[in-house]
């Protein structure tokens, strides 16, 4: 499950980024997850709520933001919207395609108390 992991490193770089802005206590942190990330949500919020406890972001409001999958097909450079990695461009039937959205996991804001 490497959904722990993930979230250990979001601890961390929240907290690392909290201390150096001086501060004790983390009131939100704004995620966003690719729906291509092949990241397991009930997994996620499994270890988040294990994960934080006795850290910075214990009590914290975790916004999620789920970003949909989107491809550029490579022969007629149809964009459109995949539910999976490997779709078929509506366009021209192609299976080449580059996943242009929806891998993604990022930390988009973290809010302080002051």
């Amino acid at each position: 499950m490497h959904e722990i992991t993930l979230v250990a490193n979001i601890i961390e770089l929240a907290e690392k980024e909290a201390r150096k802005a001086g501060v004790r206590s983390i009131r939100s942190i704004e995620i966003e997850i690719g729906k291509l990330s092949c990241i397991e949500k009930a997994a996620f919020d499994f270890a988040w709520m294990h994960g934080v406890k006795n850290t910075m972001l214990y009590g914290a409001e975790r916004i999620t933001h789920f970003i949909p999958g989107e491809a550029a097909c490579k022969s007629c450079h149809e964009v459109f919207e995949v539910e999976e990695l490997y779709e078929a461009c509506p366009r021209c039937g192609d299976y080449f395609s580059e996943i242009v959205h929806g891998q993604e996991l990022r930390v988009k804001s973290i809010r302080v108390e002051e």
